[in-house]
């Protein structure tokens, strides 16, 4: 790292510190460059560079959190969370969790109170997975090492929802694809909650053809930011679909694997897999 590599690093942690210190102030722009001696254009894309998303986003996901955090108290209301959080009002509490969660406040306090979720258990070549189903399509599908916590994983997410050991056809359909075509993907329905730009990055994963590697670069680059590689790392981690979604076809742009919310030793055995699979085909 440079002499000024390092002045900016300094700079932009000096300006995260303040952040999350006063994010019930909601700071703008000009507040926090004013604070490291910057123009707000400099400064914005200092941080943008560094962070990988601007300022407003930064502090909409801190805030987020916190909202959450004390949401998961059954005697505070929207109100008293749009308060905490230093939001003017439970419309703008509204906009961030509908922003940065996908879900409405109320959605979020109550844990999926109003959902049923079929789920069930199956063998698939790199292991055991645990697949998980809504009236609306597949909701969560993970590989498991152990039954009983896979099922809580689920239940962390929803924990007021009804659930159903039972298989379906939706299920069914998701399972298939480790024997199937994978040009049938239009046969699987899928029930995703996540903001806008997790969506746009797990719809993109999904044109990765079988048996492709891009790197995260190329995933931004395709989604019109180049500059969003750590953005695009991030919502890649939040992937609740293992395999369907092929989060595993994304790598370091050094040819590094990478990381992979269920192993790395098993992002490397499904890539090799997938790679014989194609060499079949041709």
């Amino acid at each position: 790292m440079t002499s000024q590599e390092n002045f900016n690093y300094l700079r932009i942690s000096e300006a995260i510190n303040y952040i999350r210190q006063n994010y019930k102030a909601q700071p703008n722009l000009e507040e926090v460059a004013e604070k490291l001696n910057l123009s707000p254009y400099h400064f914005q894309r200092l941080f943008t560079d560094w962070v990988g998303v601007s300022l407003k986003k930064f502090l909409q996901y801190i805030s987020l959190q916190y909202a959450k955090s004390i949401l998961r108290e059954k005697s505070i209301t929207l109100f008293d969370a749009a308060y905490e959080t230093g939001l003017s009002g439970t419309g703008r509490l509204h906009d961030l969790f509908m922003t940065m969660e996908g879900m409405t406040p109320g959605e979020y306090k109550n844990g999926g109170e109003n959902l049923t979720l079929n789920y069930s258990f199956a063998d698939s070549p790199f292991g055991r997975i645990l697949v998980a189903s809504t009236s609306k399509g597949i909701c969560n599908m993970a590989f498991i090492e152990n039954e009983e916590h896979g099922l809580l994983d689920i239940k962390k997410q929803f924990p007021h929802a009804r659930y159903h050991l039972a298989s379906d056809t939706f299920q069914e359909n998701a399972l298939a694809i480790f024997t199937g075509n994978w040009n049938e993907l239009n046969q699987i329905k899928v029930h995703l909650k996540g903001t806008e730009f997790q969506l746009k990055v797990w719809e993109t994963l999904l044109k990765i053809p079988l048996g492709g590697l891009v790197s995260y670069a190329n995933i931004a680059e395709k989604m019109g930011n180049s500059k969003a590689s750590r953005a695009v790392g991030t919502a890649i981690s939040k992937n609740p679909i293992a395999y369907l979604i092929p989060c595993h076809r994304v790598i370091q742009s050094t040819g590094n694997i990478g990381e992979y919310m269920w192993g790395n030793a098993r992002k490397t055995a499904i890539i090799g897999w997938e790679g014989v699979k194609t060499e079949l085909v041709l």
